[in-house]
């Protein structure tokens, strides 16, 4: 069974921990925080309110610095170790572990100091704890965090900004849910002003986390006392109100030891004719006894939560390391490794890109079966075949010589100036498929998660990949240019010469009408049937074309990436040295930190779960 002492020990072995490995609350960005779920004495109180005075108490030591205006400017993590017998009282700071201060006067200098380094000289405020554990017969196990003074004025020195700055660092300690809240208010000013009663209203307004302590009890005007507030009538709490005595000035000044300190605190309270019946639940001691039970109790009770959480944790964090990929060796065959392994995974991605198992390769057929249709019903034989371009291209083919039955040379003219159109849409159903597949280049890059760590390689295989593609291009291009050009190199003849049968037929094959006849053989008519004639057979190679581009541009550039799209970078990876294959793998600063800050995490969190098992509680 696990005794008090120990759970709370547990608590500060791990929040030691925490702040040794940058896990402080709010310090950690989006990693996860353990911090946040430990339970802790967050002591909170205005300027003034006499704090300080209540924690040297507790720990029977002068230790904290002292002064005008703003002086707690960093979280102070105090942790008080009982050690038995009358042994020599000494403290340790986390950033000094192998120093031990017997002299409680260096203690406040280095606190002063530790603050210093990390905000400087110009009296800003800093959320990173400073911890400081405290082993003494005269303490209780105990863990308590001194927050700066809360305050409305900014000093000399500091932005105005540095009163809301407070607030916030402060507010962020006392919302936690596992925070029990030491709110301090001096019994000399109206309850009701009280700077930390007012946050702790805010955070915990049914007062079950809140302690209530009374400062200054002794300075309150003759007459008067605080029992209206200490027995629950002026501000109610879940908790008893506990009402402290601390040191005069006169005392402070005296060096008054904080042994005879707490002596005379006992004798006013027994003595006192407004608190004596209340004389055993006042006091510093008591109210150090009283908030360790407390805490012990949180502990005990969240022991199950904190142990869940970690455990869940744990996971999430090695399934992220995992993702991220382990450091780049420095072998060069493993380095090679490394990257066939990235360039398989980008491979792998593009090709479900383009067989369907994610979203684009559609855009391909789209583009033979809508954008290459339309691009050819949109070619302008109907102008070019019309029957003044007709007249001139025929006359032009026959020169001073006119022809005496078919204009053969006027109408291979004709065909070869209407096939020219073709090119355009073809070229354009190469550059349109080349942008999908870029596209396809660039959505497989982003979606290779293995490849994020490395921003240089990246830029390599896209740039392999869209030289690649280019080429594909080229070779698309050349060979849908073939194909138009095929078909004006040899004339489908079948088809011309079954035209002079057709001629002698109407649409029902009776003989042919004497407009008609007339129409045939007039200079009119010839030409305008000689353009029909064209026309039907541009309608055949157009059809022809639809059919082919599309077999080409896949064949020549499809097929070509799905195959082959990294092959030529193969080859060259394959004379690149050592220190050029590194270069390769040069990680995102970004995703090199995080891997450590997440190594880190875990080791937190793996460390926290080894002290939990390590101790066994009662239920």
């Amino acid at each position: 069974m696990a005794t008090m002492e120990s759970l709370i020990d547990l608590v500060n072995r791990i929040q030691r921990a925490c702040t040794a490995l940058g896990d402080y609350g709010g310090g950690g960005a989006d990693l996860p925080t353990l911090w946040e779920a430990l339970p802790s004495v967050a002591v909170v109180g205005g300027q003034s309110s006499g704090k300080s005075s209540v924690l040297e108490s507790i720990v029977g030591k002068d230790f904290l610095p002292r002064g005008s205006g703003i002086v707690t400017r960093r979280p102070l993590v105090l942790q008080l170790h009982r050690i038995p017998g009358r042994g020599t009282e000494y403290a340790e700071f986390l950033h000094l572990p192998k120093r031990r201060f017997t002299d409680f006067s260096a203690v406040r200098k280095e606190i002063q100091d530790e603050t210093d380094r990390i905000t400087g000289k110009s009296r800003m405020i800093s959320p990173i704890p400073i911890q400081l554990s405290i082993y003494s017969s005269n303490v209780v196990n105990l863990t308590l965090i001194d927050l700066p003074g809360l305050t409305k004025v900014a000093v000399e020195g500091q932005p105005e900004s540095v009163v809301t700055d407070i607030e916030d660092m402060v507010r962020a300690y006392v919302e936690k849910p596992n925070s029990i809240i030491l709110a301090i208010s001096p019994a000399n000013q109206d309850i009701a002003t009280s700077d930390a009663i007012k946050l702790a209203r805010e955070v915990d307004p049914s007062g079950e986390r809140t302690f209530g302590v009374l400062t200054k009890l002794d300075l309150m005007d003759r007459g008067t006392n605080a029992l209206d507030v200490i027995e629950g009538r002026s501000y109610r709490l879940q908790h008893p109100w506990v009402g402290i005595v601390n040191r005069s000035q006169a005392d402070i000044n005296k060096n008054t030891d904080m042994i005879s300190a707490r002596r005379k605190e006992r004798e006013y309270f027994t003595s006192s004719p407004d608190y004596g019946h209340l004389s055993s639940k006042m006091g510093s001691e008591y109210l150090a006894k009283l908030l360790s039970g407390h805490l012990e109790k949180v502990i005990k009770a969240q022991i199950p939560n904190i142990t869940s959480l970690i455990n869940k944790t744990v996971d999430e964090l090695e399934s992220e390391m995992i993702q991220i990929g382990r450091p780049i060796s420095i072998d060069a065959g493993a380095q090679l490794y490394t990257i066939l392994g990235l360039c398989r995974a980008f491979d792998r991605i593009f090709k479900e890109h383009l067989d369907g198992g994610r979203a684009g390769g559609d855009k391909i057929y789209g583009v033979f079966d809508n954008q290459l249709p339309a691009a050819l019903r949109k070619l302008p034989f109907d102008r070019y075949l019309s029957l003044q371009n007709v007249r001139r291209v025929i006359s032009e083919s026959d020169g001073y010589q006119p022809h005496l039955i078919a204009p053969e040379q006027g109408i291979r003219r004709l065909i070869e100036g209407s096939l020219r159109y073709f090119r355009g849409p073809a070229e354009a159903s190469v550059d349109a498929v080349h942008i999908v597949l870029k596209e396809l280049v660039r959505k497989s890059i982003i979606e290779t998660q293995e490849l994020k760590r490395f921003p240089t390689f990246q830029s390599e295989i896209t740039a392999a990949a869209y030289e690649a593609l280019e080429r594909f291009r080229d070779d698309g291009r050349k060979t849908i240019i073939q194909l138009v050009e095929m078909e004006a190199s040899y004339l489908t003849v079948d088809f011309f010469r079954r035209l002079p049968m057709e001629m002698e037929k109407n649409g029902t094959g009776d003989a042919p009408s004497s407009s008609q006849r007339v129409d045939r053989y007039s200079s009119e008519g010839h030409f305008r049937k000689l353009g029909s004639n064209v026309s039907s057979y541009i309608k055949m190679v157009s059809e022809t074309l639809r059919l082919s581009i599309p077999k080409a541009v896949v064949h020549c550039q499809v097929l070509q990436a799905k195959q082959s799209l990294l092959e030529r970078f193969y080859t060259q990876l394959g004379r690149r040295e050592g220190n050029q294959l590194l270069n390769l793998l040069d990680e995102d600063p970004a995703l090199m930190e995080r891997r450590i800050q997440c190594a880190k995490r875990l080791e937190l969190y793996k460390n926290a779960r080894d002290e939990i098992d390590s101790v066994s509680w009662a239920r």
